[in-house]
């Protein structure tokens, strides 16, 4: 005699429909509070007044002297985002270290409950790096051009404060998501902390940390851009004077040059994935 099939069902079903409503019912309200108005795109003459705007960015400006100052902007840019990434790569590394339990003994212990000075010191270092990435860049970006001036040092200095934040925290949980048993192997031999991260840490991170890595100097472009408008050099500072000039051929351009750069960025974290991991 065949038994009856039994019926599937997902036993989280009925917590991810309330989750769902629950968003749902939230979702409303943050519309409200925002104002927004789609409507508005087709209103009136909106319409037509968005498409004289897009018409004036075809085709774009290709003009040998705007070409040379767009090639100066561009470099100016990555040199922005680079320098800034380098100065927080400088900062976040020492930061994660200081705030993973990845090498604490008592965490590679079989206890695994830490000692309260280990706690101590790792809770002002995560309190820093909250400190840090709790600013946006654009803020630091207009505080240094109050303090240095214009020009690309108002800009690296935000994305270093900003970026360090970032980079230390996301740093320190990769290490703690690796594998413990090679650390604890090495410290168990006698090796040291530091030799336990080199051989037992770092190997299994490298592949995030270099996909993290690259995506914030992405990022860093990105926003090297955005904080040209503040006066921090590069694209961005050009691309607000062509917009206050309603010169939308070169601002086609640069938004051109900005994908291209975007493009090659992700091209580079592939690049860097196959041959290091």
């Amino acid at each position: 005699m065949l038994k009856p099939a039994l019926t599937q069902r997902d036993p989280a079903a009925r917590s991810r429909l309330l989750l769902t409503l629950i968003a749902l019912a939230l979702l409303w309200p943050g519309l409200s509070l925002s104002e927004l108005d789609l409507g508005v795109l087709i209103d009136g003459s909106n319409a037509d007044t968005m498409g004289v705007f897009l018409l004036g960015f075809w085709p774009p400006a290709h003009d040998t002297a705007f070409l040379y100052l767009l090639g100066r902007a561009t470099l100016e840019t990555l040199a922005i985002a680079t320098a800034g990434m380098t100065m927080a790569l400088a900062l976040a590394v020492p930061c994660a270290l200081l705030a993973t339990r990845a090498l604490s003994i008592s965490a590679l212990s079989r206890e695994g409950r830490p000692h309260w000075w280990a706690q101590a010191v790792r809770w002002p270092v995560r309190g820093l790096l909250i400190v840090l990435r709790s600013v946006p860049e654009i803020v630091w970006a207009l505080l240094f051009v109050r303090a240095v001036g214009l020009g690309p040092t108002a800009g690296v200095l935000a994305i270093a404060i900003t970026y360090a934040g970032m980079l230390g925290k996301v740093y320190a949980e990769i290490f703690e998501s690796v594998d413990p048993l090679p650390t604890r192997a090495l410290i168990g031999a006698g090796g040291s902390r530091l030799q336990a991260f080199a051989y037992g840490v770092l190997p299994q991170a490298t592949g995030e940390m270099l996909s993290y890595t690259v995506y914030r100097w992405e990022c860093a472009i990105r926003a090297s851009v955005v904080m040209g408008f503040v006066g921090a050099g590069g694209l961005g500072q050009q691309m607000d004077l062509s917009i206050r000039m309603f010169a939308g051929g070169e601002v086609a351009s640069m938004l051109l040059t900005f994908l291209v750069l975007v493009l090659l960025a992700d091209l580079l974290s592939q690049l860097l994935r196959r041959s290091f991991v």
